[in-house]
């Protein structure tokens, strides 16, 4: 009897270890999943995005692009408020390639069909004036009193003379963290070549844009199918618990 009952014990002790471990992992899984801050995604509508052909890419950007935002965002936009820049477009009708930038609207709850309905609208052109955008984002949210996160998609770089690494040097340096993630999607370089048979290749690159991930504690990720883009934008907007 005296044995069983030792062994009672030490079962009992082995069980409430496993619970203590099973709850110090969930609450970590819990710290991780913080939806708490509203976000701002940037989304790259300059005409590089409706480009195909010679550069290894078979259908338009925006083609592919359309896709992934249809599939994260019902899922990420449950869990937080969720706003939209895009920039390209020339909204004020004066002819300048570099004015487009068009905030489609502030942090929302359930913002999943005013993104999906806004970015299926697109018709990309003009250049890519990301630096002000990333900056007009950062005022929507208010980033002097709060943190906020910003997730850019982007096929490439500034176009119109925005100084962007100064950009990210100024939201580290002012406000309340300011987290800028930044996606390149079918990112190239300036380098084409002709191969045999009349085959071209033309090398990815990383978008001039990654500073300001790097200098904002944010992540850059380099992405080139629709289901990398899709694990992108789901990391970067949605909950670490749920993905």
């Amino acid at each position: 009897m005296r044995r069983f009952l030792s062994r009672l014990r030490s079962a009992g002790q082995r069980l409430n270890a496993i619970s203590i471990g099973a709850s110090i992992t969930l609450t970590a899984s819990f710290a991780q999943a913080d939806c708490s801050t509203d976000a701002m995604i940037i989304f790259d509508g300059s005409g590089s995005m409706a480009e195909m052909g010679f550069n290894q890419i078979d259908e338009p950007r925006i083609f592919e692009a359309r896709r992934a935002v249809r599939q994260v965002m019902p899922q990420v936009a449950l869990n937080r408020r969720i706003g939209l820049i895009v920039y390209g477009p020339d909204t004020s009708g004066q002819g300048d390639q570099c004015s487009g930038i068009d905030l489609k609207f502030p942090p929302l709850a359930n913002a999943a069909d005013p993104v999906i309905g806004a970015i299926d609208d697109l018709e990309p052109e003009g250049q890519t004036a990301l630096t002000e955008a990333v900056r007009r984002a950062a005022q929507v949210l208010d980033h002097i009193n709060k943190p906020g996160t910003i997730v850019l998609v982007t096929d490439g770089k500034e176009t119109c003379g925005g100084q962007t690494c100064a950009l990210a040097t100024e939201l580290a340096a002012s406000g309340l963290a300011t987290t800028v993630h930044v996606i390149g999607f079918k990112v190239r370089g300036t380098h084409f070549g002709w191969q045999s048979q009349g085959q071209t290749s033309y090398n990815t690159a990383t978008s001039g844009a990654k500073c300001l991930a790097t200098r904002t504690g944010g992540e850059y990720v380099s992405t080139e199918t629709v289901e990398e883009l899709i694990a992108a934008m789901q990391r970067t907007l949605g909950c670490a618990l749920l993905y």
